[in-house]
């Protein structure tokens, strides 16, 4: 079977999955990034050098007895398919922009259901990368200490024992871990709280983006939440610091939107309402406003006033309405325009099948 079946469907098997407190954290993230010793990191190292790293981390994974339960790996060498196909692995947060746009000799290693996804002479050798649907930040965590370990004991790794792990960028020095939840947080924005919320985390060395990391903006109600301190403290003190912190957001907007209900439920009804019908009869939306009113309709759902599509749907729109999976599903280079009633046809196709 061909890898690009990557890139044909929009919703990997892992977001079909729950997790604890799914209706307001999407999905949880752990990535480590780790660097090959003696060998020059990505920016600097020669064709040959990066070619070599790839040879290398590529090969570590295979026969592993203790990832039978993950599937077999595929491996995508970047300068073999279609920027297009590039696009596509981006908006489903299976490769960074980065790897996507500059690496040399970049590869993505996926697993079958995209749970895992290794991504090797992105800015630094190798980037080990394992998604979970809803909030379950130490699972994640313990399945990328797993394959790290793996890693550890086939190649050395950069390391020095006062720095820690060593990496291109500065900020990943030290335990080279980054750990993120994204939250839907309709409620807090509604109520005018996200700025105090949002202030208050970044005072406890973490850090907000939007849904595509750091430079992305915050659209359709999705925060990134994800540590900023990755020298200093161990990678337990990471993970309990954001998992803390991340159950705190969520008793707020759980709060907020009991508050929305009960003072504001009209107001908030005819919101859901009025999205739920431009979505299923628009003849052309942006994307922006794509984000928002799925926004709204997946509030009703969780809250009970609109018996609408389900999560998994929801997650399938926010990838299928992307500039690349447009043009992908609908084999054509399109135009911003066009775009935008291809995505209105879709949604509303979508809408139109029912709540399968």
């Amino acid at each position: 079977m061909s890898n690009l079946r990557f890139t044909e469907q929009a919703l990997s098997t892992w977001m079909r999955g729950n997790g604890q407190d799914s209706d307001i954290v999407i999905s949880t993230r752990v990535r480590v990034a780790r660097n090959l010793q003696h060998i020059p990191f990505p920016l600097l190292a020669t064709n040959d050098q990066s070619e070599e790293v790839l040879e290398r981390l590529s090969g570590v994974l295979k026969d592993q007895e203790q990832l039978k339960e993950l599937g077999p790996f595929h491996t995508i060498r970047l300068d073999e398919i279609e920027e297009l196909d590039k696009r596509v692995l981006v908006e489903k947060h299976l490769i960074s922009p980065n790897l996507a746009n500059e690496s040399r000799n970049g590869a993505v290693m996926l697993n079958e259901d995209e749970s895992v996804s290794i991504m090797i002479n992105e800015e630094d050798h190798l980037r080990i990368q394992c998604l979970y649907p809803g909030f379950q930040i130490r699972e994640a965590w313990d399945r990328a200490t797993t394959l790290d370990d793996m890693f550890e004991s086939q190649v050395d790794y950069a390391f020095d024992d006062k720095r820690g792990y060593l990496t291109s960028c500065p900020t990943n020095v030290g335990t080279g871990l980054r750990a993120s939840v994204m939250m839907h947080l309709p409620a807090l924005v509604m109520t005018q709280q996200i700025s105090r919320i949002l202030s208050a985390v970044s005072q406890v060395g973490l850090t907000v983006r939007g849904i595509y990391g750091e430079g992305s903006e915050a659209v359709g109600n999705l925060f990134q939440i994800s540590n900023q301190i990755t020298l200093g403290q161990t990678e337990s003190e990471i993970i309990d610091n954001l998992h803390s912190v991340a159950l705190q957001i969520i008793e707020h907007e759980k709060n907020a939107r009991e508050r929305l209900l009960s003072e504001s439920k009209l107001r908030i009804t005819d919101r859901v309402m009025r999205s739920y019908g431009i979505l299923s009869y628009a003849q052309v939306m942006d994307s922006k406003e794509a984000a928002q009113r799925l926004s709204d309709v997946r509030l009703g759902v969780d809250l009970g006033i609109l018996d609408g599509p389900p999560s998994s749907v929801m997650n399938e729109l926010n990838v299928m309405t992307q500039p690349g999976f447009l043009q992908k599903r609908y084999g054509e280079t399109l135009n911003q325009n066009e775009r935008d009633v291809y995505r209105a046809r879709l949604i509303r196709e979508t809408f139109s099948r029912g709540h399968e």
